[in-house]
């Protein structure tokens, strides 16, 4: 075998180094990173490109359907998903958020069953953000992660088992340009998870469970057997044995959707079930749809889990998973604590308590929460309504969903003024935010992330594309929005600190909601402001 020294000929590093993050980009976790970079990239930009195309088919008016060519695996009973592996038989209530120390330690102390680590849509992809999460995970998995902030310590409780650990690396679209290989970017996707498997492999097992992901973003099966490639290697790579890691695959797009059975197939070894990435769903089929008028969705508030699309999806994720032996993960509950409105508060975690319900009854094996303070609503529902581990014997035979039924966009709902108003409000809230390296931010009571600025800004660009009228009777149109937009702006900018990114938000929001120019995603066009890349070092010399 090839030395480290070969291997790292040609792969550079230009994000700052300090001393804790050498623990983790070592010559040998690098070399590693390099192997799978060179192993699965030309695949990962074939797929890409094959996105591409397929939008091209959409925007010509061809709808999606579920595929000819693999008929034989959704109709065999033959085959199964990996049975739960240890740590996720039980995940009734998952905590979700970012990898800073201080999230890390709150989320491992929550009374949940596991937690969500998220290097994806609530982290705001800075160098600093991306090592210093795999810091703070390294050091999580050792249970060295307390520190003290000012005069407040965080510390790990030691009175009970912590939920079990799953990391979210980013998706196959996204790059990490702190990190080159034969002069291109390395696909953050094989960097977050590379650098967490290789360093935390060996350690999650000797506590009793494996190294376990959630795999966000996919378009297509072919996406999911590109990941199982990937977990093969990597199993094999280090000698642990295949079927060891797990992947939760977020159903977010609507093509996914299309493709459920076949994403459990390719992944059945290492499958551990399929998630309703709600936000991202709804904001897939608008982007997915956007030169279509029948897609044309009412204000977000209206576009709830009940309207036909979204409950043919979640019934249909619900069958699918169960007859394959595979978990079933319903969505995020969002809402914060309101703390000085006792009556806002009490209906907001009535809404919680109704969502919950809706999920358990529906057959979902467990729930996500952006908040510690909502794991007792969804543990008390699901306690109630799941006294087993799971539903996985829910089978929902009663269930039959078409095509026409994921495709079903007879949503009640009107279009306002003051809708258009709170999607610029969420908009550039949140990419202010990211800007200055926050992804995750609480806005009207809500913990938002890049999924709920995606739905914003493509509702905004479907409404202006489509000449829509508000129920108010105003035609919107590219003055109305870039006015609207405008007044937004400065209305935001001026009650924030001194140094707010509002106006740069404004310009690169200005271009997605005219109606014309589109961005794949919000994290791809603003990620050049928030990439500082340093002078290239070989990775061999750090």
């Amino acid at each position: 075998m090839a030395s480290t020294e070969t291997i790292l000929q040609g792969v550079n590093v230009l994000g700052k180094v300090d001393e804790p993050h050498r623990k983790i980009l070592t010559p040998d976790a690098l070399a590693f990173l390099t192997l799978l970079h060179r192993s699965f990239n030309p695949t990962r930009k074939a797929l890409l490109e094959r996105r591409k195309i397929r939008q091209a088919e959409l925007d010509r008016g061809q709808l999606p359907d579920f595929l000819p060519e693999t008929k034989h695996i959704r109709e065999s009973d033959a085959w199964k998903g990996a049975p739960p592996a240890p740590g996720l038989v039980d995940r009734r209530v998952e905590i979700t958020g970012p990898t800073d120390r201080k999230m890390v330690v709150n989320a491992l102390n929550a009374d949940v069953w596991t937690y969500m680590a998220d290097l994806e849509d609530s982290s705001a992809p800075t160098w600093d953000n991306m090592i210093n999460g795999q810091v703070n995970l390294y050091d999580a998995n050792r249970r060295q992660v307390d520190f003290k902030q000012g005069q407040k310590e965080y510390k790990l409780r030691t009175d009970r088992t912590l939920p079990t650990l799953i990391v979210r690396p980013r998706g196959w679209h996204l790059d990490e340009k702190h990190v080159t290989i034969d002069g291109e970017p390395m696909s953050a996707s094989l960097f977050d998870f590379g650098l967490y498997f290789f360093h935390n492999a060996f350690e999650t097992q000797r506590r009793g469970f494996g190294p376990y992901f959630y795999l966000p973003k996919m378009e297509s099966h072919l996406e999911a057997r590109l990941w199982n490639d990937v977990f093969n290697l990597a199993q094999d790579y280090i000698g642990m044995p295949r079927g060891t890691i797990r992947g939760t695959v977020l159903i977010e797009t609507i093509l996914a959707a299309f493709e459920m059975d076949e994403i459990i197939y390719e992944l059945r070894d290492h499958s551990s079930g399929l998630n309703c990435g709600r936000w991202d769903y709804i904001f897939s089929v608008i982007k997915k749809f956007r030169q279509n008028p029948d897609f044309v969705l009412p204000d977000r508030s209206s576009v709830t889990m009940t309207v036909p699309f979204m409950d043919a999806y979640v019934k249909l994720l619900i069958q699918t998973c169960h007859r394959r032996g595979v978990h079933a993960m319903g969505g995020m509950a969002a809402q914060i604590p309101i703390k000085d409105d006792k009556e806002a508060n009490d209906k907001a975690m009535e809404g919680v308590r109704a969502d919950k319900l809706r999920e358990v009854r529906a057959g979902h094996d467990g729930t996500w929460v952006a908040h510690p303070a909502l794991a007792a609503i969804a543990t008390e529902v699901f306690n109630k309504h799941m006294p087993t581990p799971n539903q996985l014997f829910v089978r929902r035979e009663d269930v039959k969903v078409g095509a026409n039924d994921l495709l079903n966009m007879n949503v009640p709902g009107k279009i306002t003024e003051d809708g258009i108003k709170k999607n610029l409000n969420i908009g550039l809230g949140y990419m202010e935010a990211w800007i200055r390296g926050v992804g995750c931010v609480p806005i009207n009571f809500l913990m938002e992330d890049a999924a709920t600025a995606e739905v914003s800004r493509s509702q905004l660009w479907q409404w202006v594309r489509h000449g829509i009228t508000t129920s108010e009777g105003k035609k919107v149109d590219k003055a109305y929005a870039l006015r609207l937009l405008k007044e937004c702006t400065e209305g935001l900018a001026a009650k924030a600190p001194k140094g707010n990114k509002y106006q740069l938000a404004s310009q690169y929001f200005a271009g997605q909601v005219t109606g014309e120019d589109y961005a794949d995603f919000l994290t791809t066009l603003l990620y050049d402001e928030i990439t500082h890349a340093g002078p290239a070092r070989p990775a061999a010399k750090l």
